[in-house]
């Protein structure tokens, strides 16, 4: 936690944290404005250690059949150049936990005289800090970002028409993203008749799933770690619930790496427990590897498509 004794004694670390995320940025930017999201680069994008198993070759087939679109687009005189399949837009997201650096890095505009947070596109707030006459909820309802709330196993529906009300008074679509995280069992019981209670109301709410945070277990090694399983399911039961129920599920929060880590068990790869000590490297949260966050995102296609049909 940020404090004024840690600022006393390491004033150079926000300016570091900062420097080097604008660099992480700026490299980002020109990758994804540069020609690496070149979809007719498609099959050179580095997955290496994801191509010997299913999902890396149904990746492979995916590739196969991009580069077959391009190749009849190009046929047909239709330019594969144009930049809509050569670039790709980002967006950038984090919690508005350290309120003092967020404070710095906020601007009005010019025009409209609004206020923005230019740490981030979008700022969250944490399940433990998301009480309504807090700090965090007070700093955000000034600013004219997007906005999340990470919601829990606990959150009742005072809770969510409080949040509605402070942050999204005007009920403006998009305005407002609430992240339900409550682990793949806790969201049967808890989440339908929440959501329900809710939709009724007519609130302007992006729904996302945050499967990872309500699904962390401690290993009998001593590592904290979870079920590739047990994130897969709290996904599938979040899009079964708003099905029911006549609502959107509207996005997936997920935490990964395209380091070649062993954090979560599970997965393809069958990491065990005891296989979690090859290669356990967070300095905080486990990650999903490239290789199951491939395989989640087919899952979760695969999922939708079933839904849809």
């Amino acid at each position: 936690a940020f404090n004024a004794k840690a600022r006393e004694h390491n004033p150079n670390r926000l300016l570091q944290a900062y420097h080097q995320s604008a660099a992480t940025l700026n490299l980002l930017r020109a990758f994804a404005q540069g020609g690496f999201a070149d979809l007719n680069q498609v099959h050179k994008w580095n997955l290496s250690f994801v191509k010997n198993n299913a999902f890396g070759r149904k990746y492979e087939e995916l590739a196969s059949r991009i580069t077959q679109a391009l190749d009849f687009m190009k046929a047909c005189g239709i330019n594969p150049e144009h930049p809509s399949l050569r670039e790709t837009e980002f967006y950038t997201s984090h919690e508005a936990l350290v309120l003092h650096y967020e404070e710095q890095l906020c601007r009005q505009d010019s025009l409209s005289g609004d206020w923005y947070d230019c740490s981030a596109h979008m700022l969250w707030i944490g399940e433990r800090t998301r009480g309504l006459d807090e700090a965090h909820i007070e700093f955000l309802r000034g600013v004219k970002n997007p906005v999340g709330v990470k919601i829990g196993p606990n959150a009742t529906k005072a809770d969510i028409m409080g949040i509605c009300d402070k942050l999204n008074p005007h009920n403006i679509s998009g305005r407002l993203n609430l992240i339900v995280r409550m682990g793949a069992d806790t969201i049967k019981k808890n989440f339908p008749p929440l959501l329900e209670s809710i939709h009724k109301e007519g609130r302007e709410i992006v729904w996302s799933c945050d499967p990872m945070h309500g699904n962390t277990i401690k290993a009998n090694s001593g590592y904290k770690t979870r079920v590739f399983d047990s994130v897969l399911d709290e996904v599938k039961s979040f899009f079964e619930i708003h099905k029911a129920c006549g609502s959107y599920a509207g996005g997936v929060h997920l935490e990964m790496t395209g380091a070649d880590v062993t954090e979560c068990v599970g997965g393809s790869q069958a990491i065990t427990e005891e296989g979690l000590a090859c290669n356990y490297s967070t300095q905080c949260d486990p990650r999903l590897n490239a290789t199951q966050a491939i395989e989640m995102a087919f899952l979760i296609a695969d999922m939708i498509k079933i839904a849809k049909a």
